[in-house]
């Protein structure tokens, strides 16, 4: 489906919507968050919306979004794990993100922002966790900050400085997609097993399939 008519047919409601539901409701898993705050940047500098209600609305939609998982994982979450089969949540699954946030806690709440479904569960997983809601709310806006209005500032940028840049969207936005996962996975290369995990999987693949 054409993103351009998608955002011009949902308006400044429909967005604060799927920007809200994609930080923190488990139906928001499957939107797209990245292409859609940069679109609607493009879109401010053509008069189609104006660049200041979007940056205001995205950045109130992550905020409160956000919040909302974190509140829904804090009291709600911990039930669903005790179905010891449920797709979603697993009782296990309650320790795992307890040391998964005491060890990454506030950098997790930013990097989450980038990475594309990830950013759905990061605050339920919070939430579940039982991080400390001064600690989560504080990381909660700068990811805000750096996302939703990082993005869409820098479609309204390239817009303003390269002509007829709606041309290059989709490779653009294949760029975007791609630079999101790098802080990630620069925060996991730094994890001494992951690397020396990751070192072993690759030798396996190469004694596997390259034969030398």
């Amino acid at each position: 489906m054409d993103l351009y008519n998608i955002i011009l047919a949902v308006g400044y409601l429909g967005l604060f919507f799927i920007i809200f539901a994609e930080s923190g409701l488990l139906i928001g898993i499957f939107f797209p968050g990245d292409s859609l705050l940069f679109t609607a940047g493009l879109l401010a500098t053509q008069g189609y919306f104006e660049i200041s209600w979007l940056i205001v609305l995205f950045f109130l939609a992550a905020v409160s979004g956000d919040s909302v998982g974190y509140t829904f994982g804090r009291r709600l979450g911990k039930k669903f794990f005790k179905y010891e089969k449920s797709f979603w949540f697993r009782p296990d699954n309650i320790a795992k993100a307890r040391a998964f946030y005491a060890k990454y806690g506030a950098k997790t709440i930013i990097l989450a922002r980038f990475v594309p479904g990830v950013r759905t569960l990061a605050p339920i997983l919070a939430g579940v966790g039982d991080m400390k809601y001064i600690t989560f709310i504080v990381y909660n806006i700068l990811g805000g900050l750096l996302w939703a209005v990082g993005v869409t500032a820098l479609g309204y940028y390239l817009g303003n400085v390269i002509p007829n840049v709606e041309m290059y969207l989709l490779p653009l936005v294949a760029v975007i997609i791609l630079v999101s996962f790098l802080p990630v996975g620069i925060e996991l290369l730094r994890d001494q097993e992951r690397r020396h995990s990751l070192a072993r999987k690759l030798e396996a693949w190469r004694r596997q399939w390259l034969k030398f």
